[in-house]
């Protein structure tokens, strides 16, 4: 598979820290990258690639790139986007696609197959275990699932994701991930219920989703920047068993004890444990299931080269939006709010 040429709009923590950083995991080439303050760290980072000011400099040369990745701030997302697609390249935007279902919508609307969005979290081994238990029937008929993204962050970061209240938040920021995880492992919603808090910032930082599920699970989804004691990170109950993560990406919590004491004992050849299938005082590792971030940015390469549908719909992203636009009711109503 050659390496193809790709644009990166933004040159911060997401477009830097995540999306070069996979970029180049998966042997692509950042050639052209839009920042007003970062072209030092473009150089150093890839030698030659050229740094413009804003979008509209970056698509005068659009037949020079075969991909853009749009990491700019989430209420740019509209306007950069659709230049985008209006220059006739492949996108792949960061996530949520928008802050609002209709505008998600008149994105999705204009994708003509060129676009999809970084869902990373679907191709996590949390994700991919989970997936492959449930699969098999361990569990038994699932009637709850339960995921955190919880960290203690008394003095919070300053910057846009913090204090903008219409684009920020960890509604939009992690509560896109958790919606979508929940929808891709149960299906559509039904109804939503929704707490939500700015405890600490200008920015919603403090979220509670209830989601009750077509299909009859219920998701109870959390997302906080302010917990001392944070929970375990995944507990799956169905009629047979549970299924529990204990922690993620090193957060911690003081439910890491139970990990921390198998790995302990693990013998060398034993796999790596994602989580734990749990029957009362019973309790078996579950295997972690190999995958990683970079896989989507692979999946992408392929779509863009050999066609086919994109590695995540953008349909997908308006249905999570229709979501994440009821729980906004709901927590200003204080009531359960009903999808179509």
């Amino acid at each position: 598979m050659d390496a193809s040429r790709v644009a990166l709009v933004g040159y911060g923590a997401a477009g830097r820290g995540i999306h070069a950083r996979l970029l180049r995991e998966a042997g692509q080439r950042v050639t052209c990258v839009v920042t007003r303050h970062r072209a030092d760290q473009v150089e150093a980072d890839w030698p030659g690639a050229t740094v413009v000011p804003d979008v509209a400099a970056l698509l005068e040369s659009a037949d020079s790139f075969d991909l853009v990745v749009i990491a700019s701030p989430t209420g740019e997302h509209v306007a950069h986007v659709l230049a985008a697609l209006d220059s006739g390249v492949h996108v792949l935007v960061d996530k949520p696609l928008a802050t609002s279902a209709a505008d998600a919508e008149l994105l999705a609307g204009r994708a003509d197959g060129r676009l999809t969005v970084f869902q990373n979290r679907r191709w996590d081994s949390e994700q991919l275990t989970l997936r492959a238990l449930l699969a098999g029937g361990d569990l038994g008929a699932v009637h709850r699932f339960e995921r955190r993204w919880e960290r203690f962050r008394p003095v919070p970061q300053d910057r846009w994701k913090e204090n903008d209240p219409d684009s920020g938040g960890l509604l939009l920021d992690l509560g896109a991930h958790l919606v979508d995880s929940a929808v891709q492992l149960f299906g559509p919603v039904a109804h939503v219920f929704a707490e939500l808090h700015a405890r600490s910032t200008p920015a919603v930082d403090d979220v509670f989703l209830a989601l009750g599920h077509t299909g009859g699970v219920v998701s109870h989804l959390q997302a906080s920047a302010v917990v001392g004691a944070p929970g375990p990170r995944t507990r799956v109950l169905g009629d047979a068993a549970a299924y529990l993560v204990t922690s993620f990406e090193g957060e911690p919590t003081p439910f890491a004890a139970l990990d921390d004491a198998y790995e302990e004992t693990r013998r060398p050849g034993e796999p790596v444990h994602e989580g734990w299938l749990v029957r009362g005082a019973d309790r078996r590792p579950v295997p972690r299931a190999p995958g990683g971030h970079v896989d989507l940015y692979r999946a992408v390469v392929r779509w863009v080269q050999d066609g086919g549908p994109p590695p995540v719909d953008p349909e997908d992203a308006v249905r999570t939006a229709r979501v994440l636009d009821a729980a906004l009711l709901s927590a200003a109503e204080r009531r359960v709010v009903a999808l179509p």
